[in-house]
């Protein structure tokens, strides 16, 4: 991939979805991403939550975020993918730089360093 670029999208899609429907378009997405020239790098799902106000009449959705390379050239074709999408209610996508990418990496890891020390702090007591 020439030019290509780190992006984070998170969709919102619609929490009335079985979970198996939740995996569908998931896939979907994931799977436009690759077919259009994007590589993914790493796929949250982080659940049903309640929305800080309505989107089309719901009151709850269903979070899933995106990190993935890609050209500049296809973020407009992800965008027309969301909007035609019946599932996605909202959809954010940006460029992430990779030193902010490295940050969250570190700190993630010592966070979970500190969770191991913690526990086993706890069972020596």
């Amino acid at each position: 991939m020439t030019d290509s670029r780190l992006y984070e999208s998170t969709a919102i899609l619609n929490a009335a979805l079985e979970d198996a429907d939740v995996e569908v378009a998931t896939k979907r997405i994931t799977d436009f991403i690759t077919e259009n020239g994007g590589k993914l790098v790493e796929v949250n799902k982080w659940g049903r939550r309640r929305l800080a106000y309505p989107i089309k009449k719901k009151f709850n959705g269903y979070y899933v975020y995106m990190v993935f390379e890609a050209p500049a050239s296809m973020l407009p074709l992800l965008e027309r993918f969301y909007v035609l999408d019946e599932n996605t209610l909202r959809h954010l996508t940006l460029q992430l730089d990779p030193k902010l990418r490295e940050f969250r990496k570190v700190r993630a890891e010592a966070q979970a360093l500190r969770a191991v020390a913690m526990a086993e702090a706890s069972n020596k007591m």
